[in-house]
Order: C-alpha cells, then sequence, then structure tokens
C-alpha cells in the first residue's frame, strides 16, 4: 500500500522542560503528513476544499512507545488504511530517522463534509485519486 514520508525535526517549542516532545506535538506531525501523503498522490488538502470538500478528524488514537527529544530528526509515515465515499482512515508510524526505532503509532478517522460541515459524498475521481478499499460514489 502507498506511504508517504515526511521529515520533521523536534523544535525546542515542541517539548517540555525535560527536552521530551509533548504528546499533543504529534498530532501537528499526524496531520503534515496526511497532507503530504494526500499531495504526493496528486491531491492536495487545497485542492480538496476548493471542490467543497473537507476532512475534519473525528477519531485519533495514540500509542506512544518511545519519547522523541528536542532536535530530533523524525520520519512520519503515512498511509491510507480504508476509504468509502464519505469516510477515510489514516494510519501512522513515528520513527527515529536515525536509528529507525518507533516511537509512536496511530491512526485518525476522518468524515466527508461540505464546506457547511454537512456530511457528503466524494466524487467518484477523487477517491481514485486518493486511493483506497472503495473508491466509488
Amino acid at each position: 500500500m502507498d506511504e508517504s514520508h515526511s521529515e520533521i525535526r523536534v523544535r525546542y517549542v515542541e517539548t517540555d522542560q525535560m527536552g521530551i516532545a509533548h504528546h499533543s506535538s504529534y498530532l501537528a506531525w499526524l496531520e503534515i503528513a496526511r497532507t503530504d501523503f494526500l499531495r504526493m498522490r496528486g491531491m492536495p488538502y487545497r485542492t480538496l476544499e476548493e471542490n467543497g470538500i473537507r476532512m475534519p478528524v473525528l477519531e485519533v488514537r495514540l500509542r506512544y512507545r518511545a519519547p522523541a527529544r528536542y532536535d530530533d530528526s523524525l520520519t512520519v509515515a503515512a498511509r491510507l488504511e480504508r476509504s468509502t465515499p464519505v469516510r477515510f482512515s489514516f494510519a501512522y508510524t513515528v520513527s527515529r530517522t536515525e536509528d529507525g526505532k518507533v516511537l509512536c503509532e496511530g491512526s485518525t478517522e476522518h468524515a466527508a463534509t461540505d464546506l457547511n460541515g454537512r456530511a457528503r459524498r466524494i466524487p467518484r475521481e477523487i477517491c481514485s485519486v486518493i486511493g483506497g478499499s472503495r473508491a466509488e460514489s
């Protein structure tokens, strides 16, 4: 299955007094990886919005395995785990680039909505670009 890889360096502002990345920082890193995944597939998030589609987050799951520290170089892998014309699920792995150690695994669930927040179906041509288990409307 296709996956994108985003390179991130832990910034000082993302850490606590001990120099360990704060748990909330991971959410921003997953968003970077998710938007990079879409861009890699030829469907930047901006294009989705121009087509009247938003993908709000319904659920986030994270499992922290080891701490990321200030100035660590991280690789965040993102892949589309499941899709229907109205829902998407992404899976992520955050690893330290230097040694490949997995620091965190996670997932996000998204609904497709129009620009007013009402549920909507994603057009077949957009589903086929993004990929997933079901690319039909």
